[in-house]
């Protein structure tokens, strides 16, 4: 190939390099296996020993051959005489590469050359992607709404700005019940994993996942942030209801009054996010029976009875605290258990002296 061509080759590489971020070494890498595959493919007989040399003056295809004096395999031999036509020095046994000459290897490498720099540049972009957003697995982003499926209610959204950005898919099952977004809208969505495709990284995101509330009171109270107080379970109902168990690592610090914040500031940022999502706050105990009462809240608890495998327990509340402790169409009840990990039984106190 003539050196014009090969220095247009370089020439694009160093631009790539320069807005991509790839490197010029990588890419002529992926060239040169791409000539000999496309070489190989349409050659019978042993290949094995066939090369590219691509540089910013030529590029070139070599067979590296055995100098011998009698040939018997013309794909790995060269007769001495023909040999010292290549290199004048080189005695019988050594090693020579003999340039391959075909009309047809100029344009093949161009072609390939053309579509190895396109596919280096997608799989490029691809692997930056993954690299960026795999770093924001469990953050919360904000994005744009790049399109609202009107059939499904399913939003693409537009993450990130310039050659990092990418789009995701936000499902309607991932949504938060009640909220409606319109294109052009500003979402924030928390990333629940970020996964390798063929077609390119796939982020999934979430509104509705209990990691978000989880990063909202880490953005929003500093000693969650610091480790002075801990998250130590999240049940969590989008859209209508979340119980949070916390745990201080100081005992002269209050866990609940630390994530409420002066005023009720703190946790009014976090509510205001999730447009009035309800939010309990209770002190995790290392005891499952304390825990559990204090997981009831807002309803008072008279007892609470652990079955012996402390995987169930019974509870009981004052009958003037029984519909609050199960809550509206159960939901107090439910996130309480899942909060705690137990299975509750709620008994009005009157029913248990009965029994």
């Amino acid at each position: 190939m003539n050196q014009n061509t090969s220095t247009e080759i370089f020439a694009a590489l160093r631009q790539l390099e320069r807005d991509r971020g790839i490197p010029v070494d990588y890419m002529t890498d992926r060239i040169t296996q791409a000539l000999l595959a496309a070489y190989k493919k349409d050659r019978v007989g042993y290949t094995d020993n066939v090369f590219v040399e691509l540089t910013e003056q030529s590029l070139k295809m070599y067979a590296q051959k055995e100098v011998v004096e009698e040939v018997f395999t013309p794909a790995t031999e060269i007769q001495l005489d023909a040999a010292r036509r290549i290199d004048p020095n080189c005695e019988l046994g050594d090693l020579v590469n003999e340039e391959i000459q075909t009309q047809a290897f100029g344009r093949i490498a161009a072609q390939t050359a053309k579509q190895v720099i396109i596919q280096g540049i997608r799989e490029a972009e691809h692997g930056m992607i993954y690299d960026r957003f795999s770093s924001k697995e469990h953050e919360i982003l904000t994005a744009t709404v790049s399109r609202v499926d009107n059939n499904s209610g399913d939003l693409s959204i537009r993450i990130g700005q310039g050659s990092d950005r990418t789009e995701a898919w936000l499902s309607v099952s991932e949504q938060v019940k009640g909220e409606h977004y319109r294109e052009g809208d500003l979402i924030r969505v928390y990333v629940v994993e970020v996964r390798r495709s063929n077609r390119g990284p796939q982020i999934v995101v979430s509104r509705t996942h209990p990691g978000l509330v989880k990063r909202l009171f880490e953005l929003n109270v500093p000693e969650i942030a610091s480790g002075e107080v801990e998250i130590k379970s999240i049940a969590r109902e989008a859209g209508s209801r979340t119980k949070l168990a916390v745990h201080a690592h100081d005992e002269n610090l209050d866990p609940v009054g630390t994530c409420v914040g002066p005023r009720g500031t703190r946790v009014a940022a976090v509510v205001d996010e999730l447009h009035g999502e309800k939010m309990d706050i209770v002190v995790w105990d290392e005891d499952p029976a304390k825990f559990v009462a204090a997981a009831l809240a807002p309803a008072d608890v008279v007892s609470v009875t652990m079955a012996e495998d402390e995987k169930a327990c019974r509870v009981i509340v004052p009958d003037d605290q029984l519909s609050l402790a199960i809550g509206k169409e159960g939901q107090n009840a439910r996130l309480a258990a899942r909060l705690t990990g137990h299975k509750i039984d709620i008994k009005p106190q009157s029913q248990a002296a009965e029994e």
